[in-house]
């Protein structure tokens, strides 16, 4: 199950985290947002994916320069590593922690 997170909740679970972090930027009334939800489900059973609803975090979503949806970042160690924006696949995402 994916995980809806709040600004604070940011900070704690991806800001302050060790190791390998996937945050979904996305909005519930983006289609592409909602097809990508079931390979986030199936990408979150053996990694750690976060969800922020940009229309409820803004801020956030403005703090990470987020500007298209959806957006998926990886952060390591806290810190942002990579990011793959618009509808791909669930190989994709996972490239992205070898990138």
């Amino acid at each position: 199950m994916l995980k809806k997170i709040d600004c604070f909740e940011f900070d704690k679970l991806v800001s302050e985290s060790e190791g390998e972090v996937f945050v979904d930027f996305s909005a519930e009334w983006c289609s592409p947002c909602q097809k990508m939800e079931p390979i986030l489900r199936e990408i979150s059973e053996s990694n750690t994916v976060y969800q922020v609803d940009i229309d409820e975090e803004k801020d956030l979503a403005m703090e990470n320069e987020v500007v298209s949806i959806p957006c998926i970042v990886l952060f390591r160690d806290g810190k942002e590593a990579n990011r793959i924006i618009g509808l791909c696949k669930k190989q994709d995402i996972l490239d992205l922690k070898n990138e």
